[in-house]
């Protein structure tokens, strides 16, 4: 029977059906591969080559890694590993190098007996980046000799040559490669998040030595990494600004084929930081080891508590909440087969995992807590606080909750609401004041765009618990307009709104005000910025009259400048004399309406600035470092960084 609504203007037949060939799928696809093509897919190339030489290290072939960044943004990664073989692989008939350089699902890791655990199990990663890259040359020294390759966007150029040879002790396998700048959208690698990464990968690897070389300024810049204490070590980085009660409990066996390493260290925080590792890649969506080191510690500290007369019989017992407030702990696990989520690897799926660590860990926690009682019971006092602290905390949620669902629809009074009801669509500025919040409204567009003011600056959530944080009447109003809850009863399905924009003075108070937000989000509504809800608006800061010569004649405009650099540029390009400052704005409400919306809340015209968390632990300690309680660790920062302030309202 003919369908009416059918369209008939297209051709599919057989010659539309496509195979790709080869690396061709990762050069259509990148972000099925790395991720993407922005600045964290560039970075994720490196870590790529850098994991195929730890996997090395991880059978202890290997006890030295090279990174360099050339001054062409070139990058070589060499280490002292076994080489990669080059001999004939029959199966595909060709060398074993050229296999693994050019042919997805190659490698091995997949139960040749080649590696006993390894961090890649997929065969993508070295191949991906040479798909990705302008020209990759990889170079082995193995048996004596030397061998070099080289590949154009994941092309053999050449064939394995022998060009040399080395003592027959110098073993190992040097990357070097150039990305594509077709594929990527950014094109300079960050030294300080680079560096973030190789110390926690040395952090995991213990007694291997990294060296870091930066060529590109006119003074290279090196630094090097090693730590005999593994994740111990990792814990007292994370835990060097803050207050511990202990030495770190320290966990290293092997359970049924699984090496766990955990280390376990409280603090007088409010703050629970728990980071998960599977073959030294860093698992941040967590996973089966996470939930082992999780169920470990709650059932521990119960035994403990209830053995010692603490808890009694007629007690409630603790909460994995309770037993985690203050707490910092990094799991560690080594695992012959690995399953990971999606090639990125962000979630470990292996369920024996879990037994494996709750067993481990549980066990160890029982014998430090046996051998270490005065400590041990300072912890079970902590979780008797954070106890006494939730269930305040949850009276604090509940009138929260109740008084909001009594005033109007749960709505807060200061919220101007859009019109629109579908979350997708709509999107709410927190502004500071009144002033700017009266400019916001009148000039938003009312249909999308919801404006929250904020009296003041909101109580800074690092230094004090949820069940204080809730009795502030800014928190509680921006709670209720979210509409998600808080904390343990944060829910992002019901999230009212899809963006929620950050918008402050471009003052020293302003920017206070934005720590302050961020702190609240990073610590109890986490899922907003992992799901790429929270944004920071970037309103301009000066207004200028600019006058330009076009056909012939003198044209005066006037425009908007965002930046100190910006206004540089201009005057460079132009000339002092054709850049006159009208105004230096400090806060929004210095604006009118239109302005307003013109440059900052206009779809078609505004800048906002994605709030991301590339490395979740160095976010942990900075927010600690700057926004906690220990007054030197912020002293030291501010003298160290003072020299880089250039404007400073006084």
């Amino acid at each position: 029977m003919a369908n009416g609504n059918k369209k008939t203007d297209f051709v599919y037949e057989a010659e539309q059906i496509q195979v790709l060939e080869g690396l061709e799928a990762v050069r259509r696809r990148p972000g099925m591969y790395i991720g993407g093509t922005d600045t964290k897919a560039l970075h994720h190339m490196v870590y790529e080559v850098v994991d195929n030489a730890i996997d090395e290290a991880m059978q202890g072939r290997c006890d030295h890694i090279w990174i360099t960044i050339h001054k062409d943004e070139s990058v070589t990664v060499n280490d002292n590993g076994a080489g990669i073989p080059v001999g004939m692989q029959h199966q595909m008939g060709m060398s074993a190098l050229t296999v693994v350089m050019t042919k997805l699902h190659a490698g091995g890791k997949f139960g040749g007996g080649g590696y006993k655990v390894s961090g890649g199990l997929h065969g993508v990663g070295v191949s991906a980046v040479n798909a990705l890259s302008t020209w990759m040359e990889t170079t082995v020294r193995r048996n004596g000799k030397v061998y070099r390759q080289r590949f154009e966007i994941g092309i053999p150029k050449t064939e394995v040559e022998e060009i040399g040879t080395c003592d027959p002790n110098d073993t190992g396998t040097s990357q070097h490669f150039l990305r594509d700048d077709t594929i990527f959208q950014v094109f300079e690698y960050d030294w300080q998040t680079l560096i973030t990464r190789f110390r926690e990968m040395a952090f995991l690897t213990r007694r291997v030595d990294f060296t870091f070389v930066d060529e590109r300024p006119e003074q290279p810049k090196e630094i090097n990494f090693y730590f005999e204490g593994g994740v111990q070590t990792f814990v007292r980085y994370l835990n060097k600004n803050r207050e511990v009660f202990h030495i770190p409990i320290y966990v290293d066996v092997e359970v049924e084929g699984t090496q766990v390493e955990a280390a376990i260290q409280y603090t007088d925080g409010y703050n629970e930081s728990i980071f998960a590792f599977a073959n030294t890649i860093n698992t941040p969506d967590g996973g089966s080891h996470h939930t082992g080191l999780r169920t470990a510690i709650t059932r521990q500290m119960n035994d403990y508590a209830r053995k010692q007369g603490m808890l009694k019989d007629n007690d409630d017992n603790f909460t994995g909440d309770d037993t985690r407030q203050g707490m910092t702990a990094i799991v560690s696990v080594k695992v012959v087969e690995p399953q990971f989520e999606g090639q990125n690897k962000l979630k470990l799926l292996n369920t024996e995992v879990r037994y494996h660590v709750e067993t481990a860990v549980a066990e160890g926690m029982s014998k430090w807590m046996e051998e270490n009682p005065r400590d041990a019971r300072k912890i079970v006092e902590k979780c008797q606080t954070a106890y006494r602290a939730r269930e305040a905390a949850r009276k604090a949620r509940d009138l929260v909750f109740r008084k909001s669902a009594l005033e109007s629809m749960t709505l807060p009074g200061k919220l101007a609401d859009c019109s629109t009801r579908d979350p997708r669509e709509s999107e709410l500025y927190i502004v500071e004041g009144d002033s700017a919040g009266g400019s916001a409204k009148q000039g938003r567009d009312r249909r999308f765009q919801a404006i929250l003011p904020l009296r003041g600056k909101i109580l800074n959530v690092e230094k004090t618990s949820l069940d204080k944080a809730l009795g502030n009447k800014e928190i509680q109003a921006l709670i209720t307009a979210l509409g998600i809850g808080i904390g343990d009863d944060l829910n992002v399905a019901k999230l009212r709104y899809n963006r929620i924009i950050i918008m402050t003075d471009a003052d020293v108070d302003g920017a206070h005000i934005r720590t302050l937000l961020l702190t609240l989000f990073f610590r109890y509504m986490e899922p907003l910025v992992g799901g790429g809800h929270l944004y920071i608006a970037q309103p301009p800061l000066y207004k200028v009259q600019v006058t330009e010569q076009q056909s012939g004649k003198s044209k005066r405009s006037e425009q908007y400048v965002y930046n100190d650099t910006s206004l540089l540029d201009m005057r460079k390009r132009l000339g002092d004399e054709n850049v006159k400052l009208e105004q230096r704005y400090k806060g929004l409400g210095e604006m009118n309406p239109e302005q307003l919306w013109e440059t900052t809340m206009n779809p078609e015209n505004r800048t906002l600035l994605q709030v991301q968390v590339e490395d979740a632990a160095e976010a942990d300690r900075t927010f600690d470092m700057l926004m906690g309680s220990s007054v030197p660790p912020r002293r030291r920062f501010i003298q160290t960084h003072a020299h880089e302030v250039q404007n400073l309202d006084v």
